[in-house]
């Protein structure tokens, strides 16, 4: 995932990343939680704890103007996050362990073949756990079973297995070596074996479909009935109100396509820059013609092209298909005079914008000079809509639509007034 930056020595993920972990912990938590609770066993072997800060969305902010600062607020997370419960996990390493001396037999035939290949990555330290494994040397819990109070489901949590040591690597197009088909077909059979066991020896007997008749409910379950389902109410809403951020969060991160796309998906970005510049843009398309994307303003009537490149700039080809496409448009009855060619680039579209080179072939911005063909890299356009979308600000989407329909050959949108103010703090510096 993409970090910010480090704090006190993790990861740092931004905000974008930052939600997507959390959302999959949280997915991962409801599953887990649901398997037990139906009646399933769940297994996890123990990895190490793994810690970053992710974003809470919060911030502080200090000082005015150019002095302003902004102090992004984290809290510490971990991959233990998509457990139910909360382990205290501490990281530790070995593989000297036995089986804890009580509530432990029915772990006995899973450790006689899989002891000898598990190596502890964690210690347990909640004091609500019920050990299963210890260490040998402390007696610190490094596994536990925990059973369901309303099902015969369980989640068993054991010492880590290394899946993918070099003698299960198969060679010449066979993935897996016999050793590890042999080894798998043993642990699945010591899975289901274990399931087996954990089921016959639930304490837990499903509750009759007689006990639930209305007759036989006491007080304080129809009090919390009621409350349980007010807050199966409330849970929907914010279900629907996450749907309805995520696919707005969707939306608003559509234009980024700028950075990275081709083909369609680019030409929908540009269209959606363009509109956002102030121009009235779309893509045409009739029985004769289609264009990539076709804008105007009071200033002007454009017609452009869009290419992208995985890892090369943008050549002089596509100057060629868009010199011919405004010809056709000009044959177009409504037309009265040729259209302002663009070429929108997105070159080396693979690579981050800070580590491209130029966007177009030397040869490509000579023969755009020589047609007053305007080239803007459509990474220079998302710097523009960036502003924009954080700062409306109309007088710079003017100066924008200006060195568009102004451009000949590769076009340099302003400079927006945050980076002028941020180079002007540099200066003073």
């Amino acid at each position: 995932m993409d970090q910010t930056g480090q704090y006190q020595g993790k990861p740092s993920l931004n905000d974008s990343s930052s939600f997507q972990l959390k959302e999959a912990c949280e997915h991962w938590r409801r599953e887990i939680i649901q398997a037990v609770e139906s009646g399933k066993t769940v297994f996890v072997y123990l990895p190490e704890v793994q810690e970053v800060y992710i974003d809470t969305g919060k911030r502080n902010y200090s000082g005015t103007g150019h002095n302003r600062a902004t102090t992004r607020i984290v809290e510490r997370y971990t991959n233990y996050a998509a457990l139910p419960n909360d382990l205290k996990p501490v990281n530790a390493t070995g593989s000297a362990m036995k089986l804890a001396p009580l509530g432990a037999d029915i772990l006995a035939p899973y450790w006689a073949e899989f002891g000898s290949v598990s190596e502890y990555k964690v210690r347990l330290t909640a004091e609500s756990i019920c050990p299963s494994i210890l260490t040998k040397n402390g007696d610190m819990a490094v596994a536990t079973i925990q059973r369901s109070k309303m099902s015969s489901g369980a989640l068993v949590l054991l010492p880590d297995i290394d899946f993918y040591p070099e003698t299960f690597i198969g060679r010449k197009g066979e993935p897996w070596t016999p050793a590890a088909k042999r080894f798998a077909a043993k642990l699945i059979s010591c899975v289901v074996a274990l399931d087996k066991a954990l089921h016959s020896t639930a304490e837990v007997t499903p509750e009759p479909d007689w006990a639930s008749d209305p007759s036989f409910v006491l007080e304080p379950e129809r009090v919390l009935r009621s409350e349980l389902l007010d807050v199966e109410r409330k849970v929907e809403e914010a279900q629907r109100r996450l749907e309805e951020t995520q696919a707005s969060l969707r939306d608003a991160g559509q234009l980024r396509a700028l950075l990275y796309e081709k083909g369609k998906p680019l030409e929908h970005a540009i269209v959606g820059a363009l509109s956002r510049l102030g121009f009235s843009a779309a893509p045409y398309k009739d029985a004769q013609s289609e264009f990539d994307v076709v804008f105007q303003s009071t200033e002007g009537r454009l017609l452009g092209e869009a290419e992208g490149k995985d890892s090369k700039a943008i050549n002089v080809d596509k100057l060629r298909q868009l010199s011919m496409n405004i010809h056709e448009d000009l044959q177009r009855e409504e037309v009265t005079k040729p259209a302002k060619g663009v070429l929108f680039g997105n070159g080396f579209r693979l690579s981050s914008p800070n580590n491209r080179g130029p966007q177009f072939t030397e040869k490509c911005i000579s023969a755009a000079v020589s047609s007053s063909t305007a080239l803007v890299p459509t990474s220079e356009l998302f710097r523009a809509i960036q502003y924009l979308a954080a700062q409306p600000d109309d007088g710079y989407a003017s100066e924008c639509r200006a060195a568009i329909i102004n451009g000949v050959g590769v076009v340099e949108l302003p400079a927006t007034p945050y980076f002028e103010a941020q180079e002007a703090e540099a200066a003073e510096r």
